[in-house]
């Protein structure tokens, strides 16, 4: 292999060359070792035995204990072993509990304010619209700041909109625009949340407990979905809207409060904070240059594109149930919460036993089925049983691509993905609810859930076949084997570009083209403006690697968001450099 560039050389310690020597001979080799007498040679086998039945004792352990922590790993309470998990865990509980009673009350309290059907459908919007908006400014926002300090602050945020909201219901002065103000005010509070804690849980469990982990919140938001409801509407028929809001206050103080404990030790970037709009399109960019992170977006938008018809419609398909109502409503919800957590108890195993997107098909093609079940189920006993699986199926397929998106993501910008993954849920959620609506409103309510019963698992098979995830899973762990270039006057202000001249034997050109195509999707997922592969006419045999990044400073942080797999790909394309000195790498900067 020719050297390496400068500009990305590891330091490692290579050994002398040996090739062509030979071992040096040993002491005793002139002489025949002398023949051990019979008891010598007894004492030798027997210590030899000894010695591999220590051996084999200790490889049996070895092999009890991995075996062990593997059942350990693959249990679905794994993570709650963890203590630090443990705590957050418990405060994405009561944050989610917090949630749905506010989305309870706030709805409640709408309709004691006006009759209008738009202003009580407005509470909903108010509520979850921020999610869809700020999801990439807080993803960015979570990446550049102390995670635990901005975790923090989203519920002090919460508590004081509640606080806010309990002082105008108990002074006379709430009205109905005031209210959808504060419930988008809450929103604010949910979207800043939700992009940081997805980013916290890989920080807090092993890689083997992290499709557990993440299971684990999905229980904790369907059982806060059984729970919130519940306990806003005791509260409110007992004391009224205003307390509910209080305990909100109560309990997001105290969650705010818990990760105070937390001693998360935050390292700033030597290079200072990223600006938010440069993070925000660093963000948008790693997404777009990944063909994993794509394959999930295609797959998680078309499935709930599809699944939202019935959560969208299922108020209507409670009221058409002989004897259906509010508390049968209340009924499917529940169903549908309790079969989603007796799923996570088997997530483990069944990513174990198949494929991602086996698995995502088979929950896709279950939650059709359930869907279609419940479009024509004559009375409860037949709905619940199929909310149930619609609720195993939907947290199966959700969580599964859940995880395969943690795993497309390195922590740099990690906030970041997560948001753009977040906001796809949200922006699918809204249009399917709209779709599926509007083809109620030509129809029926049983003729739009079968139509999104057969068309959803279709779909999704289509899907799975045109946005094929062939790529191999990248190792995203960070790497220091680029070291950052230094400059005696580093540039102030204006572009930078580096070209890296590399020099490939003709026969080798389409092969060396291939990888460089990998090589513009790892520059441009670093954060680099520009990619471009430049060929000499005059000779064949030159070609220029030009990359253009937006600052030095942008420039420079570029390599701290190395990893493993870029390495990987650097020695590839130094494979085919035919030249006897390393590529020669030069910096430029862009003059206006």
């Amino acid at each position: 292999m020719p050297p390496q560039p400068h500009h990305d050389s590891p330091h490692s310690i290579t050994p002398a060359d040996t090739a062509g020597t030979e071992p040096p001979a040993h002491p005793a080799s002139a002489a025949p070792p002398p023949t051990p007498s019979p008891s010598a040679a007894e004492r030798a086998a027997l210590a030899q035995g000894t010695e591999e039945a220590a051996q084999h004792s200790l490889d049996q352990s070895a092999e009890a204990a991995h075996a062990a922590q593997t059942a350990h790993s693959l249990s679905p309470f794994a993570p709650l072993s963890v203590p630090v998990f443990r705590m957050l865990w418990l405060t994405w509980v009561a944050a989610n509990t917090c949630m749905w009673m506010n989305d309870v009350a706030a709805a409640w309290l709408m309709t004691t304010l006006t009759t209008s059907p738009v202003l009580v459908a407005l509470v909903q919007s108010a509520s979850t619209l921020p999610v869809f908006l700020l999801g990439l400014p807080s993803g960015a926002l979570a990446d550049i700041l102390d995670r635990r300090r901005y975790f923090m602050a989203t519920q002090f945020w919460v508590a004081a909109v509640a606080v806010v909201l309990s002082i105008a219901i108990v002074s006379g002065g709430m009205s109905a625009p005031l209210l959808l103000a504060l419930t988008f005010a809450n929103g604010i509070g949910l979207a800043m949340r939700w992009p940081v804690f997805a980013a916290i849980v890989p920080e807090l469990v092993s890689r083997p407990q992290l499709p557990a982990a993440l299971a684990l919140n999905g229980v904790a938001m369907n059982a806060s979905r059984i729970m919130g409801p519940l306990l806003a509407g005791a509260i409110i028929a007992s004391a009224g809207s205003a307390w509910v809001f209080v305990l909100n206050a109560v309990l997001s103080v105290l969650s705010g409060l818990v990760i105070m404990r937390w001693k998360r030790e935050h390292v700033p970037s030597p290079l200072g904070r990223e600006r938010l709009p440069s993070a925000m399109r660093v963000g948008v960019q790693f997404v777009r240059q990944s063909p994993r992170m794509r394959a999930v977006l295609w797959r998680i938008a078309v499935f709930f594109l599809h699944a939202t018809a019935l959560m969208a419609l299922l108020p209507l398909v409670a009221k058409g149930l002989e004897g259906g109502g509010a508390g049968t409503f209340t009924l499917l919800l529940a169903s549908m919460g309790a079969g989603a957590i007796v799923a996570a108890m088997f997530l483990p195993r069944l990513r174990q036993a198949m494929p991602r997107d086996v698995l995502v098909l088979r929950g896709t093609l279950l939650q059709a089925a359930a869907t279609g079940v419940i479009a024509w189920a004559p009375n409860v006993y037949v709905a619940v049983p199929a909310m149930v699986l619609g609720g195993m199926a939907w947290i199966t397929t959700a969580n599964t691509l859940s995880v395969s998106a943690q795993l497309a993501l390195p922590n740099w910008v990690r906030a970041r993905g997560m948001s753009i993954y977040q906001m796809s849920i949200m922006g699918a959620t809204a249009a399917g609810a709209a779709l599926w609506g509007q083809v109620a409103s030509l129809t029926n309510v049983h003729a739009s859930l079968a139509m999104a019963a057969v068309s959803g698992g279709v779909v999704m098979a289509v899907v799975q076949h045109l946005v094929a995830d062939r790529a191999i899973e990248e190792d995203l762990s960070p790497s220091s084997a680029f070291k950052r270039p230094v400059a005696h006057t580093p540039p102030e202000a204006g572009h930078v570009v580096v070209t890296i001249e590399y020099f490939i034997h003709p026969t080798r050109a389409t092969e060396f083209r291939a990888v460089m195509q990998e090589s513009r999707r790892s520059r441009l997922r670093q954060g680099a403006l520009d990619w471009q592969l430049l060929h000499d006419i005059s000779n064949p045999t030159r070609y220029v690697e030009r990359i253009e990044d937006e600052s030095w400073t942008e420039h420079l942080r570029r390599f701290d968001r190395v990893t493993a797999s870029d390495v990987a790909l650097r020695e590839r394309k130094l494979a085919f450099h035919t030249g006897d000195a390393p590529p020669k790498v030069t910096r430029w900067t862009v003059e206006r």
